[in-house]
């Protein structure tokens, strides 16, 4: 499938790929009026050279070289309003450079770089299936896929940190909601409820451990999103994909550079970005692995990044978030969970899958790992209050 113009990439860098909750199966699309890409480059004076880049199976993206910019095929059945999806991206990297600028920073270097088509939109559309946008590429910097090192770890939770106390102030009132209720776990959980009673795919019987299980958690996990409505708990602007590979670190010191992937940002609360950024971050194991011997949380990767997180974010957190971060992981775990137990009850209508069974495992991972963590949540308050 890897030809000059039909191809799926993981996302920009190396590592910039979307989160699980948008991973589904779209399928591969070619430019209905045959536009080269030397011709869309042009739309945004780019006459340049230009070829397939990363891994990711969302956006198509293509590295452009001398001098080297992004170019980037956003994926219009995932992110169905461009201009909504955009806003977001330009609002938020033109607030982070203002603030960069303003600490003696170098925000060419320390956020995105939204490149204006020549009509002066924010990106170039040839057709429905074909929107374009541009971004400078940041020079000197790598991605990190699957690191459990400390060192990474902390590096992240300090840049995904340092993200999120920039925008404390930013007016999340300004922020599109891309993907509506995102992490609202209740919401979330009536899907599976609607898929138990439905059982579409006959497989409700087989999966009874499983659907207790996801039921009887149940009651613990609208903490976020009841805080959130009562008010305790504030709005902010989220990444919503905080993964390690959604960073880029420098090439020789190894230290977090810049926040990228950006389509998720979205009002929210910072306890999604620091649970999820743990709930693939903590884990001994894939997020498939089959072998539950194998899935545990690691006690050691969550005292690192919330020792690089709190170092930029204990001042702007509230202390009702501060109690709730090593909930948050959980959380999201069992959140995660949950969707894949339900796509798993509506036949995989959604996630993608490469073998029988896959949502099925992948749910029953996570389900153990959400077992895991609840036996050590004490020595998890015990890791935020020392990194506090």
């Amino acid at each position: 499938m890897e030809n000059s113009e039909k191809i799926s990439s993981r996302g920009i860098w190396a590592g910039w790929r979307r989160t699980a909750q948008v991973q589904k199966e779209t399928g591969y699309y070619t430019m209905k009026n045959e536009m080269t890409r030397s011709e869309i480059l042009q739309q945004f004076d780019l006459i340049l050279d230009s070829e397939s880049y990363g891994n990711g199976h969302i956006n198509d993206t293509y590295l452009v070289t001398m001098p080297r910019y992004i170019l980037q095929r956003i994926n219009t059945s995932i992110f169905t309003n461009p201009d909504e999806l955009m806003d977001n991206i330009e609002n938020v990297t033109a607030f982070l450079r203002e603030k960069i600028a303003a600490a003696g920073g170098d925000p060419d270097r320390e956020t995105l770089m939204v490149v204006p088509a020549k009509d002066g939109g924010k990106y170039f559309k040839v057709d429905d299936d074909n929107v374009y946008r541009v971004y400078r590429f940041v020079e000197n910097t790598k991605s990190i896929e699957n690191s459990k090192t400390a060192e990474d770890l902390y590096e992240a939770g300090v840049g995904f940190g340092h993200f999120q106390k920039l925008l404390a102030d930013f007016p999340v009132e300004k922020l599109h909601e891309t993907i509506r209720d995102f992490h609202h776990t209740p919401k979330r959980i009536e899907a599976l409820k609607a898929a138990i009673s439905e059982n579409k795919a006959g497989r409700a019987d087989s999966v009874k451990a499983e659907i207790a299980f996801a039921l009887e958690n149940a009651a613990w996990a609208d903490a976020v999103v009841k805080g959130m409505e009562e008010g305790r708990i504030p709005v902010r602007v989220t990444h919503n994909d905080t993964k390690i590979n959604n960073i880029l670190f420098d090439q020789e010191s190894g230290k977090a550079v810049c926040v990228i992937d950006l389509d998720t940002v979205m009002p929210g609360s910072a306890l999604y970005d620091f649970g999820d950024a743990l709930r693939i971050g903590g884990s001994a194991a894939a997020e498939d692995e089959v072998d539950l011997e194998k899935v545990r949380f690691e006690v050691e990767a969550f005292e690192a990044f919330a020792k690089g997180y709190l170092s930029e974010m204990k001042e702007a957190l509230t202390e009702a978030e501060i109690a709730l971060l090593p909930l948050s992981v959980k959380l999201m775990t069992y959140e995660c969970g949950i969707r894949f137990l339900t796509d798993y009850l509506n036949g995989d209508t959604y996630f993608k899958i490469h073998r029988e069974q896959h949502n099925l495992d992948r749910a029953r991972n996570q389900f153990k790992l959400v077992a895991d963590i609840t036996d050590k949540e004490a020595l998890l308050a015990e890791a935020v209050k020392k990194a506090v």
